[in-house]
């Protein structure tokens, strides 16, 4: 099976990206908020400013008019001031114009009605030569008015005043909003989609670290319990080495017998006889494949065939030896669970042009769909295997000999067996093994093939 690790990790993924998005998303509707709360502030600050400058020009402009000047105070000024005043208020777009006279009595204003009276808020600062920007509450409601004083020959003989509705102001700010909302929600929409690109990116980049820093982890505690059982091997070569120097051969063979089963050879006459003339590397793989067999009741059967036993043995090195153990111990514990129906056959064939290893068993075989994939390092259909709490990797073995053939001129073919199981035939070839030591001889074509 796939690392389970990987595979917690994957389904993790999705709810830890959800919760980035989410967080980001939260950030980035409250920073939207943010911004088109001061937009509001800000909008609102400009156009009452603008507002204020706006009927504060139109008041003195007013408060100039000559007409205006010399018509305030004239017993007929209402008749010749009123025209006037609604064409202003007209042309300039605000709400009303009041003009009184030296009294604060109004001559104009927008409702017939309350002309003649007194203005409702206090004219004392435009009577009094200065002007006035403000809000204040008249009869036409809350206004943004602007008031000055009409000077003539250096005397205040009135005043002029100029406002806006409050209303209005409110409305030409929800208009102004609305132009604003479409830019803020698509700077949102915007920036959320980049938090969620960045999201996704993270998320892959931090799960790769967790991968790696688990794996790394495994790998420092799978170092300490290889340390331990290296010093254990070390204790024990000792003991057999001055078992050997002082030429005590069979306490060293019982010391032997004590640690691994090793007498499977013995106790099948014919495995020993179908191996008596091969390599003493081979004797001894195929030798501790047998007694792992032996101990569940499966057989393993073997065929060692060479032109020249002197070749074999050149050419049966390490790498060799690494591809063999390799499969034969797949083979071997695929069949473990089949008892005395477990069958592992193992053939080995070598020529001046290389060598070929076939592996078959009885086992449950290996689907077609998965043959691509099992050769892959860290993909294996095995359960995970644990030792002192420690997941050990699986689906290293196959992807080394598949490695180590390749490295040797030659490849590893998966197939299925007349057994019943699988089939894996490696070749290395004489001629690539050598190119890595720089020689250039071509392989013999010939049985040596996949």
């Amino acid at each position: 099976m796939a690392n389970e690790p990987r595979a917690q990790l994957r389904a993790l993924r999705g709810p830890r990206v959800l919760t980035l998005v989410a967080v980001q998303f939260s950030i980035v509707v409250i920073c939207m908020l943010a911004t088109l709360l001061v937009a509001l502030q800000v909008q609102h600050t400009s156009i009452r400013e603008e507002t204020g400058e706006r009927t504060l020009a139109v008041a003195m402009s007013l408060a100039e008019l000559p007409a205006v000047v010399d018509a305030v105070g004239e017993p007929d000024a209402g008749d010749t001031l009123q025209p006037i005043a609604d064409l202003v208020a007209e042309s300039a777009g605000v709400d009303y114009v009041v003009i009184t006279d030296d009294e604060g009595i109004r001559i104009t204003h927008p409702v017939p009605e309350r002309r003649g009276e007194m203005v409702s808020t206090d004219p004392s600062v435009a009577l009094g030569g200065e002007t006035f920007v403000g809000s204040e509450v008249g009869t036409v409601g809350p206004t943004l008015r602007a008031k000055v004083p009409v000077w003539r020959d250096g005397v205040v003989v009135g005043t002029a005043s100029v406002g806006i509705l409050e209303s209005s102001i409110s409305a030409q700010l929800e208009d102004r909003i609305w132009q604003v909302v479409p830019w803020v929600i698509g700077a949102g929409l915007f920036g959320l989609a980049c938090a969620a690109g960045v999201s996704l990116v993270l998320g892959r980049r931090f799960d790769h670290l967790a991968v790696a820093a688990q794996e790394l982890e495994t790998q420092r505690r799978l170092s300490a319990a290889l340390r331990e059982q290296t010093h254990e091997f070390s204790n024990r070569l000792h003991v057999l080495f001055g078992l050997i120097e002082v030429d005590e051969r069979g306490e060293a063979l019982e010391y032997i017998r004590s640690l691994t089963p090793v007498d499977s050879l013995a106790a099948d006459p014919e495995l020993e006889q179908a191996l008596s003339d091969a390599p003493v590397r081979i004797r001894a793989i195929l030798a501790a494949a047998s007694a792992r067999l032996c101990e569940h009741g499966g057989q393993l059967h073997a065929d060692v065939e060479s032109d020249d036993r002197a070749v074999l043995e050149l050419i049966f090195d390490d790498d060799a030896a690494t591809v063999l153990s390799n499969l034969v111990g797949n083979a071997t514990e695929a069949v473990e669970a089949q008892g005395a129906r477990g069958i592992v056959r193992v053939a080995v064939e070598a020529a001046p042009s290389g060598l070929r290893m076939q592996v078959d068993d009885s086992g449950p075989g290996v689907p077609e769909e998965l043959r691509s994939q099992i050769t892959e390092v860290g993909f294996s259909t095995k359960e995970t295997q644990t030792m002192d709490g420690l997941v050990i990797p699986r689906g290293v073995g196959l992807g080394l000999v598949r490695r180590l053939a390749r490295e040797h001129g030659g490849d590893l073919v998966i197939s299925d067996s007349e057994l019943g199981g699988a089939r894996f035939v490696a070749t290395l070839s004489a001629a690539g093994a050598r190119g890595a030591g720089g020689s250039s001889e071509a392989p013999t074509a010939g049985r040596i093939a996949p």
